[in-house]
């Protein structure tokens, strides 16, 4: 399909709103998980499977979705990954049983995990190097604001309405992003994408999905867990059988070649160790703020949403100012010592810590996220060629994925470990100390993370170090010669 519009703004439009409600589905169901377990009559510790099913679809099918990009069509793709979102979103709404809400929450996953590589594969396609930190800064905005506002809405929903609300939410946003795309999107099919490579796709989904169920059940059920160390186990070993299968296969689904690209390898471990550091504290700062803080859900909601602020403020001062001066090398490990410092900052609040300076460091983990986020996800093709953008988009995409769900493990294991709960004279309390270690955790995860932002080698970005120009000043520019050049003809 043909169309005369400007497909930057139509193309970022699209991927924009379907990311927002895929980063934001894996946060406002958290909240209704009491509340729809008790409607549906479910046991305690089998309502968890509503958040796992999903996280689990999502790595199952990213592998595969660079290459059905490339087989039909981004356009084909993308729209048929909203339709199936959305279509799956109302299912979960209207579910009766526990059983049917996880098995439409796995059809959820499959058009999250196709939605947003897709998109990104467009949008990188359509938005030049020099362009791509502009763009960047908006993409951060929805990782950093979807999450935290998921929490806010989940509470709204299911505290004064119901918890139907938290997948409803979806159908209208599906709804005019299908039909807006529809209309406005032109189509791309890259010329041959080659055949499915079946056996890429079933290690590589199989793989990343047990290591996935692993990780999302170690904290709760323990890591010596018989069905923890199993899937985690079964999931290494077939990760590494697919390694050894793709790197011998001529048009491989999983290209690791690309890893081999030093600023795609840096941008794509950046992405992700700053996931587990950021979604992993946003998961933590939910518990503390109402477990051990006793605020309502809305509340804590509201006081992590400063984080979202601090990703605007970081993305205009980023964009504006800072990165074609001093290129991601120092910008990047600058976010992730703000980070550090957010994360040590949070590890020293408790009961008689006042609400505003805690809103303050939540501001400067976003600040220091949108230092990271942005010029990672700016420099990550900048030295991929296009017909490769749709297998690196999976690939940076999985890394994200993975990441986010590491880090909720891993605060969640350093808090079950310690005990956010102690005996005191016969009374059960709130343990402080175990949050603040967790939170200590995840600051030991973005200063690893600062090891990685030193590897980069600026000279790489340089075709995004382009300074943002006024457009009025780019046209009078453009006019000077012009200008000049009748004059020299009288």
């Amino acid at each position: 399909m043909e169309s005369r519009l400007d497909q930057k703004p139509v193309v970022a439009v699209v991927y924009v709103a379907a990311m927002f409600m895929a980063v934001m589905d894996t946060t406002i169901v958290n909240v209704a998980l009491p509340a729809l377990g008790r409607d549906l009559h479910a046991r305690a510790g089998s309502v968890g499977l509503v958040s796992i099913t999903y996280l689990v679809s999502l790595a199952v099918f990213i592998p595969a979705s660079g290459w059905l990009g490339d087989r039909i069509g981004g356009r084909r793709a993308l729209l048929g990954a909203v339709g199936v979102f959305t279509i799956a979103s109302a299912l979960c709404g209207v579910s009766s049983s526990l059983g049917e809400l996880v098995a439409f929450r796995v059809l959820q996953g499959v058009g999250g995990a196709v939605m947003t590589p897709v998109g990104l594969a467009m949008l990188f396609r359509v938005y030049p190097p020099a362009e791509r930190v502009r763009i960047s800064s908006v993409l951060a905005l929805v990782t950093a604001l979807a999450p935290a506002f998921g929490p806010i809405l989940g509470g709204v929903f299911t505290t004064y309405l119901s918890w139907r609300l938290v997948f409803f939410v979806n159908v209208p946003i599906g709804a005019v992003t299908f039909v807006f795309g529809g209309v406005a999107l032109a189509d791309h099919i890259p010329a041959h994408p080659g055949r499915l490579d079946v056996t890429g796709l079933l290690l590589s989904g199989l793989g990343l999905g047990s290591v996935m169920y692993g990780i999302s059940e170690g904290p709760s059920q323990g890591w010596s867990a018989v069905p923890v160390l199993a899937t985690v186990g079964a999931g290494v070993v077939l990760l590494g059988l697919m390694v050894a299968v793709e790197l011998r296969v001529a048009n491989p689904l999983v290209d690791l070649r690309l890893l081999g690209n030093r600023m795609f390898a840096c941008a794509t471990s950046l992405y992700g160790l700053g996931s587990v550091a950021y979604l992993g504290a946003l998961f933590l700062a939910a518990l503390f703020f109402q477990d051990a803080l006793g605020l309502s859900a809305v509340k804590s909601g509201l006081t992590v949403f400063p984080s979202a602020i601090g990703v605007m403020a970081g993305g205009q001062i980023v964009t504006r100012a800072l990165y074609w001066r001093l290129g991601p090398r120092r910008i990047v490990a600058a976010g992730l010592l703000i980070i550090v410092a957010a994360l040590v900052a949070m590890a020293q609040v408790d009961a008689r810590t006042s609400l505003w300076p805690v809103r303050l460091i939540m501001f400067g983990l976003g600040l220091g996220v949108a230092f990271v986020f942005i010029p990672s996800q700016a420099v990550s093709m900048a030295t991929v060629t296009k017909a490769q953008t749709g297998r690196a988009s999976s690939i940076f995409n999985a890394g994200k994925q993975l990441g986010g769900a590491i880090g909720v493990a891993l605060l969640s294991t350093v808090l079950a470990a310690v005990g956010p709960t102690q005996e005191n004279a016969g009374h059960m309390n709130v343990h402080l100390t175990a949050y603040h270690d967790a939170f200590l955790a995840g600051a030991a995860a973005a200063a690893l993370a600062i090891t990685v932002a030193l590897a980069i080698h600026d000279a790489d970005a340089s075709t995004t170090m382009t300074r943002r120009r006024n457009p009025r000043t780019a046209k009078h520019q453009a006019e000077e010669p012009a200008v000049a050049t009748k004059a020299r003809l009288k």
